[in-house]
């Protein structure tokens, strides 16, 4: 490991919960690949404001990623939003540099290529997305841009997931349809779907026997991808592979917005095959 010294840079993954996240080990061990002097740390954030006040107090910060719950609330505390991030309203980086906080989304992206790597293109296709927070936008907006045969969005919060559409419709002029995610709601909306992507904190460890998609509703023409990566082997996705779905793990969508990420703050090609290797190794 390289020796941390006053030129070490930091980088860390602001949320909360974080207790669970992978971050950390990816991360540092691609940093120790190139010989970098960087360092990463998992924070737990309670009061973002403070935070965000904390950074700015500080040196030797580089970048952060930012998780459930603040995607949305940071955007305030930011100096500049990259274009792609402020038109879907939410970042999941922060790069740091000559004292300026600049937001990024790498979910998209991260996202996208998750779904090419399994094997599936949104293009043409129906999409079901369960939940409206800021990665459930992030993806939103990614497969908007695919051209879709078509985009359902299924929520618990009736006025995020309301924003979120009204944003969609208004900025990519998709026709997206919405409902609350009830069992009706899931019963009508995956029976029309092609792709469904589940986009919300539900199966994430410790409360890992949990899914809010019934096991019946699912069928084999399905492809199920889950964002939760930890567990690797969610319960939606147990059920999804069981009724003979393809299936997407969260570990996917995790590695390539984390690919992204470590390019952005440190400027250099991401060591993938590190990066996955140690995802692997900690679900082996």
């Amino acid at each position: 490991m390289t020796e941390i010294t006053v030129q070490t840079q930091l980088c860390g993954v602001l949320g909360n919960p974080v207790e669970h996240s992978l971050s950390p080990a990816i991360h540092n061990a691609a940093f120790r690949k190139l010989g970098l002097n960087f360092v990463y740390l998992a924070f737990k954030v309670e009061d973002l404001e403070g935070a965000m006040r904390g950074i700015r107090a500080l040196g030797n910060l580089r970048g952060f990623s930012v998780t459930i719950p603040h995607k949305v609330a940071v955007l305030r505390y930011l100096d500049e939003i990259e274009t792609t991030a402020r038109r879907i309203g939410s970042i999941n980086t922060i790069v740091v540099e000559d004292g300026r906080l600049k937001g990024f989304n790498t979910d998209a992206t991260g996202a996208l290529r998750a779904l090419e790597h399994g094997g599936v293109q949104p293009k043409g296709k129906r999409v079901l997305i369960l939940g409206s927070g800021g990665a459930a936008r992030a993806i939103a907006f990614a497969v908007s841009g695919t051209k879709p045969a078509g985009l359902t969005i299924l929520g618990i919060d009736d006025r995020e997931r309301d924003t979120l559409v009204q944003d969609l419709r208004r900025q990519t002029g998709a026709a997206v349809e919405q409902g609350s995610m009830t069992e009706a709601g899931l019963r009508t909306a995956v029976a029309q779907a092609d792709i469904l992507i589940h986009c919300t904190p539900i199966g994430m460890h410790p409360k890992t026997g949990e899914s809010c998609v019934p096991a019946s509703l699912l069928q084999s023409r399905l492809t199920v991808m889950d964002i939760v990566y930890n567990p690797r082997d969610t319960q939606l996705l147990r059920d999804a592979r069981a009724a003979g779905c393809r299936t997407i793990p969260g570990l996917e969508m995790f590695l390539h917005q984390a690919i992204a990420q470590f390019e952005l703050w440190t400027g250099r090609p991401a060591p993938s095959d590190v990066m996955r290797a140690v995802l692997e190794s900690h679900f082996s």
